[in-house]
């Protein structure tokens, strides 16, 4: 959609506007979880909170202790990868799906109330 920008009219009163106004947050709305900086960090964190992820980790590091190997070490670790890459790209589409829907909130035409 088309975009507005709404101006006030400050007269004499616009240089303290600037500077007050950059210390406030703006309106827009964010429901995005992630970002493509911290996506990955914080993605395995959260998954990792689970109690079944924690068992399947627990069996791969235990798997790698030579008393106590039970498996070949890739067949333990494929479980717990297939597991967290389903459920990152899983949470990834829907961080998107949330990012393309506050784009569109953001943008829509605003009317504005003016006596």
């Amino acid at each position: 959609g088309k975009h507005r920008i709404v101006v006030p009219c400050l007269g004499h009163f616009k240089e303290e506007y600037e500077k007050v106004s950059k210390l406030y947050m703006n309106n827009r709305i964010r429901t995005t979880r992630y970002t493509l900086l911290n996506f990955l960090p914080r993605n395995l964190f959260e998954q990792f909170h689970r109690v079944a992820n924690l068992y399947f980790l627990l069996l791969v590091v235990l798997n790698w202790v030579p008393l106590v190997e039970a498996f070949q070490k890739e067949i333990t670790m494929l479980p717990l990868l297939g597991v967290l890459t389903i459920i990152a790209v899983k949470d990834g589409l829907e961080d998107y799906s949330r990012y393309k829907m506050d784009k569109q909130i953001n943008n829509l035409v605003t009317k504005v109330y003016s006596r």
